[in-house]
C-alpha cells in the first residue's frame, strides 16, 4: 500500500547568530523576505505539498513564532472596522487551525538530525517531510508538491538535491550516486561535509527532505557523526544499509540560502522583482546604484 506525506517537521531551534543583533529578540524565522516571515514561504511549500500536520522543532526564546501563528482578533477587528478587506484576507491565510500545528522543544544543540528525532512521537510509523526554512525555494510547481510526486513512484527516501561547484561542496551534505537517472538519482548514500576534494560528487542536499520511518529508527541510535552532532545525512545512509533506498531529486526552482546575510538580501531583491507593486520602483532604484558605480570606475 502507497502512504501519503501529510506530517512535516520544521527544525526551528537555531540561536541564528549569523544574524546577531536582529536575532538577539526576533526568531530568525520571522525575520521578513519582503513582507513574509521565512517560515511562512516554507508553510506555504508544504500547505500545497498536501501536508495537514505540522511540527515545529523550537527552542527556548522562540514564543514570538508561536504568536505569529494564533489567531490576532483585536488586529483582524481594527481591519474589519476600517474595511481593509485585503489584508484581513493576507492576516487570516497567516492562522492555524487548532490540532493542526505541534511544538517541541530541543533542549540542547545537538544537531539536526537529532531535532528530527524530538519529533518522532509525532510521526509514528508514517513518512514524512523535513523542511528548513532558511532555504527558500521560488519555483513555480513548489518543491515538496515536485517530491511528493517523486515519492509515490519511488516510495523510499527522497532529498533535494542541486549540483554545487567542487569547492563549495565541503559544506554540504553530498550525494555518492549509484545511478543517474536525470531528475530521480538512486544513490549509495551521502556523506556530510567531505574533506576538500574529497566529495564523492557535486550534488549537495539542500533543506527538503521525504523521509520513511526507518531514518527515525536510525535516530534512535542517537550516533553522532561530523562535529560531534546527530547528522540526519548519517541516519538516512543507514536506513539505506538497512533496506531503504536513498534517492536524490533534482528541482525545478531557485534556492537561496536565507540562512546567509548575501543569501537573505539575494531573495528579498529577487523575490520584490517578482512583485507587480514593487517591481518598477526597486528596478528603477537598482538601474540608477549600477549606473552610478560604473560612472565611479
Amino acid at each position: 500500500m502507497r502512504k501519503k506525506v501529510t506530517k512535516a517537521i520544521f527544525p526551528v531551534a537555531g540561536l541564528g547568530t549569523r544574524f546577531l543583533p536582529a536575532t538577539k529578540s526576533v526568531p530568525k524565522e520571522i525575520m521578513t523576505l519582503v513582507d513574509r516571515p521565512l517560515v511562512q514561504y516554507a508553510i506555504d511549500e508544504a500547505r500545497a505539498a498536501g501536508i495537514k500536520e505540522f511540527i515545529f522543532v523550537t527552542s527556548r526564546g522562540k514564543s514570538a513564532l508561536e504568536d505569529y501563528f494564533d489567531l490576532a482578533p483585536q488586529l483582524e477587528q481594527e481591519l474589519r472596522k476600517k474595511g481593509k478587506d485585503d489584508l484581513l484576507k493576507i492576516l487570516k491565510s497567516t492562522n492555524m487551525d487548532s490540532g493542526e500545528i505541534a511544538y517541541l522543544r530541543q533542549h540542547k544543540p545537538l544537531g539536526l538530525g537529532h531535532a528530527v528525532w524530538c519529533a518522532r512521537h509525532l510521526i509514528a510509523n508514517e513518512p514524512f517531510a523535513v523542511l528548513l526554512p532558511d532555504d527558500v525555494i521560488a519555483a513555480d510547481k513548489p518543491c515538496l508538491a515536485q517530491m511528493v510526486e517523486a515519492f509515490e513512484e519511488t516510495q523510499g527516501n527522497i532529498v533535494a538535491a542541486m549540483e554545487v561547484p567542487d569547492d563549495k561542496a565541503s559544506s554540504y551534505g553530498v550525494l555518492d550516486i549509484k545511478e543517474d537517472m536525470g531528475r530521480i538519482v538512486s544513490t549509495n548514500g551521502m556523506v556530510e561535509k567531505p574533506p576538500m576534494g574529497q566529495a564523492p560528487s557535486n550534488l549537495a542536499v539542500i533543506g527538503r527532505y521525504i523521509l520513511t520511518p526507518r531514518v527515525l529508527q536510525q535516530l534512535n541510535r542517537k550516533k553522532t557523526g561530523a562535529g560531534g552532532e546527530i547528522q540526519l545525512t548519517d541516519a538516512i545512509s543507514d536506513a539505506r544499509e538497512a533496506g531503504d533506498e536513498v534517492f536524490g531529486f533534482r528541482f525545478d526552482g531557485t534556492r537561496f540560502d536565507c540562512g546567509s546575510k548575501a543569501g537573505f538580501l539575494q531573495a528579498t531583491v529577487s523575490f520584490a522583482l517578482q512583485r507587480d507593486d514593487l517591481r518598477d520602483d526597486l528596478y528603477g532604484y537598482l538601474s540608477e546604484i549600477l549606473s552610478a558605480d560604473k560612472a565611479a570606475q
